[in-house]
């Protein structure tokens, strides 16, 4: 058999009479594949062993366990309803719950885990945040190499997991990677919905360029933001259609844009408006076309409007909404993914005067936002917003755990798990884990969680996950069994 090319490229003519087709060459690259095979083989042998040592994931962990998983002798909070469920066990198989059985069942060549009458319940969802940029400095993100900035991340999606956090929502920068890297069990971590590049207006709230960038030309160089891919600054509506566009074919499974001003960027007021209608149309356009959302940072009443008027679907934070706005959002079936800003001991505070009076405007209004959200029934999804605190993710369960402030035990555990859930399911075909999440039962994703105590009755439970979270098991895998001890 002959390739042919063309007269113009005759001279590469690569058939049987080539000389790699000889008996000499056939013995080589023999040889050279025998090598090559056996090097491999004492790699993935040294890398198996080291493993451990580095707190990498084995390469074990990227396989199913042989065997379903029964866990028996719990009391189940299944996501959605407020008593617990007691009587029945559940059994995992694969990925997968498969189904729950009465306590009294057997099932054949299962391993048994008894839960010792704890509390099992679905893995936590957190609506809103950041995996490449939650637990790493402002200032090492901007300055350290970027693939010191990915394994910062993947170290923190494992401690991620092991807080009892099994989904998040990725609303600002390149979790692309590490979403690929957990989704094939190369590390630990939570499942990924990401969004890509937080895409902003110029003198927008994700343009982190300094002043002496300015101003940008055809000929100017991307500033490291957006060469890391946490930001695209695009203005005009054809390029928000550009960089809409690229976050897709990334793979985005929604799309997050920047609508008003912020605390942590330093260059826009936080009552500023960014990206007119029309821009913002351009955004939410692409996003259907491919099947999924836009969801917007702002927090003004000014804000909210817009974006509704535009079909946004999820608005992201918006503590400085009024009623009129509020009716809006319920009007819109629009989902509110809000989060605990309270300017206290948990909160990243600003030394800045002028952001650190913005902290504290936002906190005023985080209250009155969640009576107005209740008040007409709006979508609420619950979310922490961690950025740039190497220390502050630790706080991640407590943070989330001071809704019971306005809402009852059941009602912010449910919100954590379907709640959530729900709105992950907002990105539609795009949605890249397909079986249900934040519930036990048959067919949903066996993100599980098992806890020392009834977190019905004391959700501080969730605060202190190397306490009390005793199982923790994220895609019918155990990351975590210390019922032991």
């Amino acid at each position: 058999m002959t390739i042919r090319l063309g007269r113009k490229y005759g001279h590469l003519t690569h058939g049987l009479g080539c000389i790699c087709h000889s008996p000499q060459a056939q013995q080589l690259f023999t040889r050279i594949d025998k090598g090559l095979s056996r090097r491999s083989v004492l790699k993935g042998l040294t890398a198996s062993l080291a493993a451990p040592a580095l707190g990498i994931v084995s390469p074990a962990f990227a396989q199913s366990p042989a065997k379903p998983i029964l866990l028996t002798n719990v009391n189940i909070f299944d996501g959605t309803n407020s008593r617990l469920v007691e009587g029945q066990g559940v059994l995992v198989e694969d990925r997968l719950i498969k189904a729950l059985v009465a306590s009294a069942d057997t099932v054949a060549d299962a391993d048994i885990i008894d839960c010792g009458g704890r509390t099992l319940m679905p893995g936590m969802i957190d609506a809103h945040w950041h995996s490449i940029l939650a637990g790493i400095s402002q200032m090492a993100a901007m300055t350290a190499d970027v693939p010191y900035v990915h394994l910062v991340a993947a170290q923190e999606a494992e401690r991620t997991v092991l807080r009892g956090f099994t989904t998040v929502r990725d609303v600002g920068g390149p979790s692309f990677a590490l979403k690929r890297a957990i989704d094939e069990g190369r590390v630990a971590g939570p499942r990924i919905y990401p969004s890509g590049a937080m895409i902003s207006q110029t003198s927008g709230h994700g343009d982190f360029r300094m002043r002496t960038d300015l101003p940008r030309t055809s000929q100017s160089d991307l500033n490291v933001t957006e060469e890391a891919g946490i930001a695209a600054i695009a203005d005009g509506e054809a390029e928000v259609l550009r960089r809409v566009r690229e976050q897709l074919m990334l793979g985005a499974s929604q799309i997050k844009i920047m609508g008003s001003g912020g605390v942590s960027s330093s260059y826009d007021p936080i009552d500023a408006l960014q990206y007119t209608e029309a821009e913002m149309r351009a955004a939410v356009s692409a996003a259907t076309d491919w099947g999924t959302y836009v969801c917007v940072h702002t927090y003004t009443s000014a804000g909210i409007q817009r974006a509704l008027a535009s079909g946004v679907k999820s608005i992201e934070h918006g503590q400085l909404a009024d009623e009129d706005a509020v009716k809006r959002m319920a009007d819109a079936d629009a989902w509110w993914s809000i989060q605990p800003f309270l300017a206290d001991e948990d909160a990243n505070l600003k030394q800045n005067p002028e952001q650190r009076a913005q902290q504290e405007e936002i906190a005023e209004g985080t209250a009155r936002a969640v009576e107005l959200g209740r008040k007409y029934n709006v979508r609420m999804a619950l979310g922490t917003d961690i950025l740039f605190s190497p220390n502050g993710t630790a706080t991640q369960g407590r943070q989330l755990v001071k809704f019971s402030r306005w809402y009852d035990n059941a009602e912010v555990l449910r919100l954590l798990t379907s709640g959530n859930a729900d709105l992950m399911s907002l990105s539609g075909p795009r949605d890249p884990y397909p079986a249900k999440l934040g519930r036990i039962e048959a067919g949903a994703y066996a993100d599980i969680l098992v806890i020392d105590g009834n977190p019905l009755e004391d959700i501080e439970l969730i605060a202190d996950p190397d306490r009390t979270m005793k199982l923790i098991l994220k895609d019918g895998r155990i990351h975590k069994n210390t019922l032991s001890v």
